[in-house]
């Protein structure tokens, strides 16, 4: 069995992976964003765009540095799943006891399932919202029976989050559903 130390390390290696194939192919157009490493540098940067933000690369084109939701959205997966494989390793570790009972054992893997069965239906969501509906990010998140939908969007709808309603609920039952918007910066 994988040390929880191992997992771990895996785990941030694929993320770091699939962020650093996401970044560079962020602005849709092949063409890498130059970042200015005085903002990289800079405490007081707010993520507002701005001159200061916006850099000319060598062919002229405006590019934008990271967008300060995509972060946010980016360090609420981390934290999430940095949480959840925490809790998937204590679940292992109660299946693999000896002195843990049968039920015990089948509850714990009861949960195993269901942890992974909620992270693939918020992937759906995710993923569908975006190619789907056009969004630039989308963070979906399951708490307690509530399902937490914030959308990376200038605005909504109510039309939009009437449809992203029905889409939770198609996937997860009847749920609680809150949806909301985080303005680009």
């Amino acid at each position: 069995m994988l040390k929880k130390q191992t997992v771990w390390l895996l785990t941030m290696l694929s993320l770091m992976i699939v962020l650093s194939v996401y970044y560079m192919n962020a602005n849709g157009n092949g063409d890498f964003a130059f970042i200015n490493e005085d903002i990289l540098n800079d405490e007081t940067t707010t993520g507002n765009v701005d001159e200061a933000d916006v850099e000319k690369d060598s062919e002229g084109t405006i590019t934008e540095s990271t967008n300060e939701s995509n972060e946010l959205f980016t360090m609420i997966r981390m934290d999430l799943s940095e949480t959840r494989s925490n809790r998937v390793e204590q679940l292992k570790d109660i299946i693999a006891s000896s002195s843990a009972s049968t039920e015990e054992k089948n509850k714990a893997y009861d949960e195993m399932e269901e942890i992974d069965h909620i992270s693939s239906k918020e992937l759906i969501i995710e993923e569908t919202l975006k190619s789907e509906k056009g969004f630039n990010d989308v963070l979906v998140r399951t708490k307690d029976n509530s399902v937490i939908v914030t959308v990376n969007a200038e605005e909504l709808s109510n039309v939009e989050a009437n449809n992203i309603m029905q889409m939770v609920y198609d996937e997860f039952g009847r749920v609680n559903v809150e949806v909301k918007f985080q303005p680009n910066k």
